[in-house]
């Protein structure tokens, strides 16, 4: 679907598209092109988007992946795809708010990928609730706000290392992002994009049932980052076992959670969970 098409069915439909929606259509081919090549999609694969629009990614998935089930929330855009797609076999369109679909996570997503171009607002979150379902997607290729995708790349030292980071990447290998110019969008939105490509891990570096403890230690050591974590964390555990925990991974007693790398973390929460 070119730009030109896009501007011509919102025309014909009467429709205005909203802000608060994050409502930024990709319509340049090659991006497209690039996003469904690092799903690295089979006839086999079952394929969650998020967002549609008017489908112009939808109509690649469908021609590459076994089945796609497709959440939009705007009912105008339903009726759009509804339409576009009507003999499309292999598509199952659902008018719901994504969020709430992901938040449950007794869903099964364990032999799905996502490849979605994400809304801005709800892409952080989004990911999240994916990630922290005990059955996972095995690959996340999202197309979101580039400051949001370096945060989800980042490692131990960089500026956008942070909290989504670490819940993100205990679950998922990040794999590469390439960035994506406003340019490709309509409404060209007032930021640049990335495509993000987080692989789940094959090994998990927790079990499973650790994973809560997990995110108390990541949300408290890094609540403010100017504050001494053993200070944030005896908030939940006995000072002395903090102290003990941090000595045992050769660190500071006054080092920062910032500081911390994953792995330093994964071992943090054997040691304080033990």
């Amino acid at each position: 679907m070119k730009l030109s098409e896009m501007k011509q069915v919102l025309g014909d439909g009467d429709i205005q598209l909203t802000k608060s929606l994050g409502q930024n259509f990709l319509h340049d081919q090659n991006q497209l092109r690039r996003i469904v090549a690092a799903a690295e999609l089979t006839s086999g694969d079952s394929v969650l988007e998020i967002g549609p629009g008017l489908g112009p990614l939808t109509e690649m998935l469908l021609a590459q992946a076994g089945r796609v089930l497709a959440i939009e929330k705007d009912g105008r855009l339903v009726v759009v795809l509804r339409e576009r797609f009507a003999n499309a076999p292999n598509l199952q369109l659902q008018h719901a708010d994504a969020l709430d679909v992901v938040k449950d996570h007794s869903r099964d997503w364990h032999g799905w990928k996502l490849v979605a171009n994400l809304p801005y607002s709800v892409a952080s979150p989004m990911l999240v609730e994916l990630a922290q379902n005990p059955h996972r997607p095995e690959r996340l290729v999202a197309t979101l706000q580039l400051e949001v995708a370096r945060r989800l790349m980042a490692r131990v030292g960089d500026d956008d290392y942070g909290l989504l980071t670490l819940l993100v990447q205990l679950r998922y290998a990040a794999k590469e992002y390439f960035k994506i110019p406003r340019g490709c969008f309509f409404p060209e939105p007032e930021v640049d994009s990335a495509c993000v490509v987080l692989v789940r891990r094959a090994t998990p570096l927790l079990a499973e049932e650790q994973h809560e403890a997990f995110e108390k230690i990541v949300r408290r050591a890094l609540s403010q980052r100017r504050k001494m974590m053993v200070k944030l964390l005896k908030g939940d555990w006995p000072l002395l076992k903090v102290q003990e925990a941090i000595a045992s991974l050769q660190l500071t007693a006054d080092i920062r959670g910032e500081k911390l790398s994953l792995k330093q973390f994964v071992e943090l929460t054997r040691l304080l969970i033990a």
